[in-house]
């Protein structure tokens, strides 16, 4: 179940009233004539089952309600209630199928801003990756890549496709490219101090490395991997199970192909850049391509059991 609290101009309280009252799927409605201050106004509550929630707030935003007023919407992580159950199994379909395009947008256009924390991350996941390679350490392989915050503008872009809407899809990739091309000039002068301090040598990272040398030999489990990864992901997002995403980002070898590439080209190997860059090429676009036509699919399959009798 999802909680709204709206923000109403009192000439659309009845309005909003009516249209909550008539949308299948709700219960405990709440109306607080005079409540809101900032902005002036009544204050409406109200329970929606999730797979009525997507139909009904692209009806308050079209009442105008995101502009008069004020549209917020929670999570119910528990509800004790008969009126909420009967609501929950008069809306069609299920819930856990249910994708709220609003707060996949939001979240989506929050996670593909390029801010200081978005470089940060990228940066210091790169750097780690790279000693990782170095080391032919998997762990801190496998730690990098978990820190690595790049999945925020891929499902950005992902989004964008499929909502058709170009803003989105030009600051998701901003924040991809600047993100990664930062991380791997920061990561490039990380390695000649590194190289300096005797702790990355070219002898390391032109040896066999049984536990990473995959990063720069790609082959066609790369971008089947990036395909699955994308098609889990996408669903962790769209079903609210934000906890998948960690596996999500630990199967697929972007920020460590960034790393091998910015390490590799420090030390002139450009068989091993070249090899990683095609890695990374290779996820992000299995990821792009499995994220978009998943969502997609949702869409049209949720249309699809919407118009059923």
């Amino acid at each position: 179940m999802l909680h709204l609290r709206l923000i109403t101009p009192t000439d659309r309280t009845d309005d909003v009233v009516r249209l909550i009252e008539t949308t299948v799927g709700t219960a405990h409605l709440v109306v607080m004539t005079g409540a809101a201050r900032n902005p002036v106004g009544d204050v409406v509550m109200c329970d929606v089952a999730r797979e009525a929630g997507d139909e009904l707030i692209a009806a308050l935003r079209e009442l105008g309600l995101d502009r008069t007023g004020s549209i917020a919407v929670e999570n119910i992580d528990l509800s004790l209630s008969e009126r909420a159950d009967q609501a929950q199994d008069d809306a069609p379909g299920e819930g856990a199928d249910a994708v709220l395009w609003e707060h996949l947008a939001d979240a989506s256009h929050e996670e593909s801003t390029l801010s200081i924390t978005y470089v940060a991350f990228i940066t210091l996941a790169t750097m780690l990756a790279a000693c990782g390679v170095v080391l032919d350490n998997a762990i801190l392989i496998v730690g990098a890549m978990a820190v690595g915050p790049e999945f925020g503008p891929l499902a950005g872009i992902c989004t964008a496709i499929a909502r058709r809407a170009p803003r989105l899809a030009l600051r998701s990739l901003i924040a991809l490219l600047v993100g990664f091309a930062v991380a791997m000039l920061v990561t490039v002068g990380f390695s000649y101090f590194m190289d300096a301090v005797d702790l990355f040598t070219k002898v390391r990272l032109e040896a066999d490395r049984p536990n990473t040398n995959f990063i720069y030999q790609p082959d066609a489990f790369s971008f089947v991997v990036a395909v699955l990864a994308g098609i889990a992901g996408t669903l962790s997002l769209t079903s609210a199970k934000s906890g998948l995403l960690v596996g999500v980002a630990i199967s697929v070898t972007t920020v460590p192909a960034a790393a091998n590439a910015a390490v590799a080209f420090a030390y002139n190997e450009y068989r091993q850049a070249w090899g990683s860059t095609e890695q990374l090429l290779l996820n992000l676009l299995g990821i792009v391509l499995a994220g978009t036509l998943t969502l997609l699919t949702q869409k049209w399959l949720w249309s699809t059991q919407r118009r059923r009798p």
